[in-house]
């Protein structure tokens, strides 16, 4: 995963924000899209925020509003294939391994796997030790 000033290079570089690419994002995974409720919802924030950080993306040609299928008061926001293509763009750029981890073995990476799968999962996670560690 790039570190922060890498993703905000990749971003700059494609002219986003950061709030346009979460808004990237989350209409990403939904091929039909999403509606404006359901982003709302999700950001915890007012669907006026929503309506600009879509008019955003719409302006650029990223995204797109669409009538709902089944509900006539509703419209999806759904990426148009040029903001889709964009996001993948994004994606490789921002998820790609660190250039450190990509020249470990594959020894130590199935090690480094086995490390993570052992870490505290769930509420465990913010437990104090049991024991002294060092």
């Amino acid at each position: 995963m790039a570190t922060s000033a890498e993703r905000n290079a990749a971003l700059g570089r494609a002219g986003l924000t950061p709030n346009d690419a979460r808004t990237l994002a989350s209409i990403a995974p939904s091929a039909e899209g999403r509606s404006m409720r359901s982003l709302a919802d999700e950001w915890r924030c007012d669907a006026s925020t929503v309506t600009w950080m879509v008019d955003r993306l719409e302006a650029r040609g990223l995204a797109e509003r669409r009538p709902h299928p089944s509900d006539r008061r509703s419209r999806l926001v759904a990426l148009t294939p040029a903001g889709g293509k964009l996001w993948s763009q994004i994606e490789r750029a921002v998820y790609r391994p660190p250039k450190g981890l990509l020249e470990l073995s594959e020894r130590d990476l199935r090690a480094m796997r086995d490390a993570v799968m052992n870490l505290p999962t769930g509420s465990r996670r913010n437990a104090r030790p049991s024991r002294k560690v060092g």
